[in-house]
């Protein structure tokens, strides 16, 4: 793997904490309005969890779903009138009545294009709903970086291993004729005691943030980075008696609907 790639997706880590990545994907869906005729997109659509909350609230639609992972997209093939192996910035949808984006546009960089090309791809009276992990200068990813630039300084040059989303007043600025709501959340999660040790924390985002870090570790390194991490995480983040910690964790979401152009 290369320092632009993200590894392989482990589909059962990623879904041993379904319910909590599901719940911001619903509230997201809560504030859809309603929409033209034409197909919904689930872009970064994983191993389909949303794609029955998607087909429940719009019956009867086509849902397509995208994914350049072909492990996770295997997963959600079944519940998709078609699946994309693609990667979304390479993507282009036609006309598409909803794209509907959970958890996945913060891996991807340039922000102020990817934006307004997805939104200029809606029909008419279209929705772009997104969700995306507002992080990054959170305890749990500042000390996973912590403990990474401690082992392999090398990693950080010139390297960001998710660029993460902009500051959510500037998706305003890039979509001036949307009807938009824009909002976050801060989930209060309770992690129960990880799989075979280690802090609940480092569980919950080994399957998802920290993939790009884990990806450039051979064993060594990795075995050191967990135990360094799992070390600030524990001051961070107190673990309990029963081995379950209270974790906060931050969600930016917007819901854009097209009103016209010109």
């Amino acid at each position: 793997m290369n320092r632009d790639g993200l590894g392989g997706w482990k589909v059962a880590a990623y879904e041993a904490f379904g319910d909590l990545r599901l719940r911001p994907a619903l509230d997201l869906l809560a504030r859809v309005p309603e929409l033209p005729a034409g197909a919904l997109v689930d872009l970064g659509c994983g191993s389909g969890a949303a794609a029955s909350a998607l087909r429940a609230r719009f019956p009867g639609r086509r849902l397509i779903g995208v994914d350049r992972a072909s492990e996770m997209l295997a997963k959600a093939a079944p519940l998709l009138d078609e699946a994309i192996e693609a990667d979304i910035a390479d993507w282009g949808p036609a006309a598409a009545a909803l794209i509907f984006s959970n958890a996945a546009l913060h891996w991807l960089p340039d922000h102020a294009t990817l934006i307004p090309a997805l939104f200029a791809a809606l029909a008419p009276g279209g929705v772009l709903a997104v969700q995306m992990p507002g992080q990054l200068d959170r305890p749990s990813h500042r000390t996973m970086i912590g403990a990474a630039a401690a082992i392999r300084p090398d990693l950080f040059c010139g390297w960001k291993p998710f660029p993460g989303p902009l500051p959510l007043p500037d998706y305003a600025g890039l979509l001036p004729r949307a009807g938009l709501d824009l909002w976050e959340t801060e989930y209060l999660q309770r992690l129960g005691p990880a799989d075979g040790g280690g802090h609940p924390v480092r569980a919950f985002v080994s399957a998802t943030g920290a993939r790009p870090i884990l990806a450039l570790l051979d064993a060594a390194e990795r075995a050191r980075f967990e135990a360094g991490w799992d070390e600030a995480l524990g001051a961070a983040y107190p673990v309990g008696p029963d081995g379950c910690c209270w974790f906060p964790f931050r969600r930016f979401f917007f819901v854009a609907r097209s009103i016209g152009s010109g």
